[in-house]
């Protein structure tokens, strides 16, 4: 986890290693780490049931319709409309609202929904992709130049320019060695 708002932090589940592809979502039990994970960052405090199969599948469907998303905004291109419709499609897969509870002193949102709880997690997920598409931290969506790296990341400082410090270490490493090997 980078830190990053929940749909770049879905779209970096397929990351690489050494150059080589990741699936970070390959088993139910995967996605039920991951959403353990990113459990504090949802209006709910109860833990998710364990996923489906059809879960994964919405998922890494979900990933890779954000990630085609993402590419396409880090390229200033227009994304296919597929790929639109894909989101929206998720958006719409469950129905789910925000309630007002006051208990004590403090006013609390309260996560409901009709339909099962990773489900209703994806389908909240699919919408703050649209409100990141849509709004003003689209300008700041990147992809990291890191040698090998695949992931994304929203830019929150005007000199970040990797995913992560050993991102930045690797690519610096990589323009010194290209420095001295010229030499």
């Amino acid at each position: 986890m980078l830190g990053e708002p929940l749909p770049v932090e879905l779209a970096n589940t397929s990351y690489a290693v050494r150059g080589r592809a990741r699936e970070g979502l390959a088993t139910t039990g995967d996605l039920d780490a991951w959403l353990e994970t990113v459990r504090p960052r949802f209006p709910r405090s109860d833990p998710f049931p364990a996923a489906s199969e059809e879960d994964l599948t919405s998922a890494r469907d979900l990933r890779d319709t954000i990630r085609a998303l993402v590419r396409s905004a880090v390229g200033g291109e227009r994304p296919a409309p597929a790929v639109v419709e894909a989101l929206n499609a998720h958006v719409r897969g469950a129905a789910r609202w925000k309630e007002l509870t006051w208990d004590g002193d403090a006013p609390a949102v309260r996560a409901c929904g009709t339909g099962p709880a990773v489900a209703l997690a994806l389908a909240a997920i699919a919408e703050q992709a649209v409100e990141l598409f849509t709004g003003p931290r689209l300008a700041d969506l990147r992809a990291c130049h890191a040698p090998g790296c695949v992931l994304f990341f929203v830019k929150d400082h005007h000199r970040r320019e990797w995913c992560s410090a050993g991102c930045g270490n690797r690519a610096r490493a990589a323009r010194h060695y290209e420095q001295v090997r010229d030499r």
